[in-house]
């Protein structure tokens, strides 16, 4: 018999962020998070717990963990879209269609209690984090910040009742020698017009964060499921990911001093991540290092520019500036993720650079 309890304690939560880890122990595609990191994650000190309220669960059977799932409710979701959604995440399970709807059947209960009519993920903890389920692209390493699972969560999910909400994709190119002629011709008549593109400023790393803030507010606010960053949270990400961040590969894009574009791709660190298997110390650090400088795969995770300057090739000048820095630092390759199914214009432009599709993540949901 299959049990779900609430993670209440500290070993509750312990056991709550290693059972991936044994749970996907010998699968050669598993990266492991870092333990440290996951237990600050899901801390006060996370200021997505300012505006959301989250309920951690363990499934237990004859007195082993065999699945784990969080409840979410955002309140700035809820105000934001004007919708009674509530959000499931950080889900892992056995291939046990039990185990899977008695996880997904508890976290269907609470939402229901607090009055939502839509349960929706996974998130990991909202679009501005991980999120979606691989349903294509299995047996493949995956990129720094994007998920992973075995083939059969898709069918678990279904199996439970959900149905598709919307598909994420991403996609590879290998670095070509030159970018094709009509980007370039575009950014050099962008150029022309007066817009200009500089790289991040790590001398100035807090100011130009919040222009990504605002760049970001701004050019992704009609898109599905977006929910604006906040000054806590930007602070937090940033924090997070200055120790990583190569000023090279960060592009913002001006107009006469007004920013209205943003590009940002960071070094595949799931490569030193795999490394490290979970552990943060100084054994493992200096492993890190040493390791870092061996990336040579990219992932393009922020593009946008402001509604009111698209389609004028601003998108084209970020990338040819980027490219850049690419080629200095010798990369191989670049992974674009994620871009949502409908978001055409994006991937025209990624088809055109010469991206191919090679993997899909959906999001699921089930009407309470």
């Amino acid at each position: 018999m299959t049990i779900v309890i609430e993670v209440r304690s500290r070993k509750d939560l312990n056991d709550f962020i290693r059972f991936p880890l044994a749970l996907h122990a010998r699968d050669p595609f598993y990266v492991p998070p870092l333990i440290r990191q996951m237990r600050h994650h899901f801390s006060r000190r996370n200021p997505f717990f300012d505006h959301a309220r989250v309920t951690s669960f363990l499934a237990v059977r004859d007195g082993r963990i065999c699945g784990r799932i969080v409840s979410i409710l955002n309140a700035r979701h809820i105000a934001f879209h004007n919708e009674k959604a509530g959000f499931f995440g950080f889900f892992e399970c056995i291939d046990d269609d039990r185990v899977a709807g008695a996880l997904l059947g508890t976290v269907a209960d609470e939402l229901r209690r607090e009055g939502m009519e839509v349960m929706r993920g996974p998130m990991n903890f909202s679009t501005n984090e991980e999120c979606g389920v691989l349903i294509e692209g299995f047996g493949r390493h995956p990129f720094f910040m994007t998920p992973y699972n075995p083939p059969y969560y898709g069918s678990l999910m279904e199996r439970c009742g959900l149905q598709k909400a919307k598909d994420l994709y991403a996609y590879i190119l290998d670095i070509p020698a030159e970018l094709p002629r009509k980007i370039n011709r575009v950014a050099d008549y962008v150029a022309k017009s007066g817009v200009t593109v500089r790289t991040l400023d790590k001398k100035r790393y807090d100011h130009d964060m919040r222009i990504f803030q605002k760049v970001y507010n701004s050019a992704w606010a009609g898109n599905w499921g977006f929910i604006p960053l906040t000054d806590g949270e930007l602070a937090y990400l940033s924090s997070n990911l200055k120790p990583i961040v190569v000023p090279d590969l960060t592009a913002i894009a001006e107009n006469r001093g007004e920013p209205i574009g943003f590009l940002g791709m960071l070094p595949d660190f799931n490569r030193v991540l795999k490394e490290m298997r979970g552990k943060l110390n100084p054994l493992t650090m200096v492993k890190a290092f040493l390791l870092a400088r061996r990336v040579k795969d990219l992932r393009l995770l922020l593009l946008g520019v402001s509604s009111e300057y698209r389609n004028r090739g601003v998108d084209a000048l970020l990338f040819s500036e980027a490219f850049k820095g690419v080629k200095r630092g010798g990369y191989q390759r670049v992974e674009f993720s994620w871009i949502l199914e409908d978001n055409l214009p994006v991937q025209r432009l990624v088809h055109m650079i010469g991206g191919r599709l090679y993997k899909k993540y959906r999001i699921y949901e089930r009407r309470l």
